[in-house]
């Protein structure tokens, strides 16, 4: 319902493009008449004239999603026609020009009779003149629409998107002829827009072509003539998109799943998508001290709780961000600590990650029966929808409790999200993740040089926002800062929820640490690795969660003092 909304809104703000021009002589023509013979049956006829012909793009949509490649090709192809129409007056005119001169000799023969009869006829060749320039808001829609497939939602998406183009053409009847040419008037400019538009779609095109998600042409797709147009849709349909159904027949992504190529399987013997054909795979690459792997882990385990007895299986491929995590033991007890059951591979050489050529941590992908790649997710967010796959890829392999005319049941995944699971704070989030080591990271704020790869004393310098310091002896090596003596302190300013860092212990035992937020302890702010008096110990190289802040969120400085030599700090995390 959110997303026919957005659709409504969409077409309502279609009618401040240049392209509704050439449709208002036609909708004019009857503005003399009676509201239920003349204006009613022209605009009802209008909107079922362009679903219709619309429909025909989202059912074409769906079998170029079904043909894979050759589809996918298929379909760049035609966006890169509709975004060269955008530029080139003289091409849109041509590819057009057969359905406008059709809808010509309909509304021509029409005209000449009488009632609502001519005026729905009238309105239905309206609305096959208007398909071919509708504005670039179009592409987005029928877009959703071709991903949902064919039925009961795509035709609500596509009349309420004419819908909203018939109440604000209506409207427009009812201001009068004088508004209206002032309003012509004032979007005459309106063409270098849409040819701006146009670049933004073959952008897109290109993206897309060379292996860009999808969902960025989308993007570049929904760039509109009018700034109002494009403000309003970006607030609408990223809500609607969530709020839309999953498609009733998921896409096949990839037919070259494989789990083949990891150094070390835990929790289980090793495992295949051949040997798991008929059960429907959920592959989960991840990395344990990732504090967005940690925050998605509370849902995949939970799935994997609930589908078990269903034929789901999930499996975690393990591709380390640092060294560190290439430890067996040290995976080994991040999933004791952590309560995962499920089988773990290890990919230390990152052969599964390019199988399936993965670029992210977490990334969730969605296996059929059929060993075929369905579905993913890329980083946080998107469980219902993500659920949503999951029921339906069981219900296609006719798993227990399901079946071809049950309808998918709503999410009720319901994790524990204590600790680092819980969600960032988007509202308050206002620092970037940050690496300490020289590789990846910016320079910590110090008096004089800082010298990589050798002991040195630092004396910190003041800390601006989203900044950190040293104080004592400290060793730079590229993926982490190393304390050479106690009493060492390791300082940043952020503004946050949560302040996270992951943490090590170089020495032949654990490093005590005391906590400070503002210079004082940090209280009813401390995170579940720090007691209220800022209390800590590093017994193992993981993520520590620092600080929670409880209330108000606001800047702060956390300072880390070592009690003890040998402490290794890698990343700074927020939420």
């Amino acid at each position: 319902m959110t997303l026919a909304i957005a659709a409504f809104v969409a077409g309502m703000l279609t009618v401040l493009s240049p392209c509704i021009l050439p449709v208002l002589p036609f909708v004019f023509a009857r503005h003399d008449r009676p509201f239920a013979q003349g204006n009613l049956p022209l605009l009802a006829g209008m909107v079922a004239g362009f679903a219709a012909v619309a429909s025909l793009g989202a059912v074409a949509g769906a079998w170029a999603v079904q043909l894979n490649q050759i589809g996918r090709w298929a379909a760049l192809a035609a966006l890169a026609l509709f975004g060269a129409s955008l530029l080139s007056p003289r091409l849109a005119a041509w590819w057009s020009a057969p359905m406008v001169r059709a809808g010509e000799r309909l509304a021509h023969k029409q005209q000449q009779r009488g009632g609502w009869r001519s005026a729905a006829l009238l309105g239905a060749a309206t609305g096959l003149i208007w398909t071919p320039c509708a504005g670039p808001v179009l592409g987005l829609v029928l877009a959703t629409a071709a991903l949902t497939g064919p039925g009961a939602h795509t035709l609500l998406l596509l009349l309420s998107y004419g819908a909203g183009a018939g109440v604000a053409l209506w409207v427009a009847l009812r201001v009068g002829a004088r508004p209206l040419a002032a309003l012509k008037a004032r979007l005459l400019p309106g063409i270098a827009g849409r040819r701006i538009a146009g670049v933004a779609m073959l952008a897109g095109v290109v993206a897309v072509g060379t292996g860009i998600d999808t969902r960025l042409l989308a993007r570049f797709g929904g760039l509109g003539d009018s700034g109002l147009e494009a403000g309003l849709l970006q607030r609408l349909i990223p809500a609607a998109l969530a709020a839309s159904p999953q498609p009733a027949r998921l896409p096949v992504e990839s037919a070259r799943a494989s789990l083949e190529g990891g150094t070390q399987w835990l929790n289980a013997a090793p495992q295949s998508i051949a040997a798991l054909q008929g059960k429907v795979v959920l592959v989960n690459f991840w990395t344990y001290s990732c504090i967005n792997c940690l925050r998605t882990l509370p849902y995949v385990k939970a799935w994997a709780q609930k589908y078990a007895g269903r034929g789901l299986v999930v499996v975690g491929v393990h591709t380390p961000e640092f060294a560190f995590e290439k430890d067996p033991g040290n995976v080994r007890r991040a999933l004791q600590d952590l309560q995962i059951a499920y089988p773990v591979v290890q990919d230390n050489d990152f052969r599964i990650w390019r199988g399936f050529d993965n670029h992210y941590w977490p990334a969730l992908y969605f296996v059929d029966a059929q060993g075929r790649v369905r579905h993913h997710q890329f980083g946080e967010g998107g469980y219902a929808a993500s659920e949503r796959v999951i029921e339906e890829l069981l219900r296609e392999a006719g798993a227990p409790g399901t079946g071809d005319a049950q309808p998918v049941p709503a999410p009720n995944v319901a994790p524990d999200l204590r600790g680092p699971g819980l969600a960032a704070d988007a509202d308050t989030l206002r620092s970037p993740e940050t690496y300490l080591g020289y590789e990846k990271g910016s320079s910590p704020r110090v008096a004089g040089k800082v010298v990589p790869d050798k002991p040195a004393h630092y004396t910190p310098a003041a800390l601006q926002s989203n900044t950190w310091s040293l104080s004592g002896t400290w060793t730079l090596k590229p993926e982490f800062v190393e304390g050479a003596d106690a009493g060492g302190g390791l300082a940043m300013r952020f503004e946050a929820r949560d302040a996270n860092l992951v943490l090590g212990a170089g020495g032949s035992g654990p490093v005590r640490f005391r906590l400070t937020l503002d210079g004082q302890p940090p209280g009813r702010h401390h995170g579940t690795d720090v007691d209220a008096d800022g209390n800590g110990v590093v017994d193992a190289t993981r993520l520590y969660q620092l600080v929670r802040q409880s209330g108000a969120v606001q800047a702060r400085t956390v300072e880390i003092r070592f009690l003890d030599s040998g402490a290794r700090g890698y990343a700074f995390t927020f939420g």
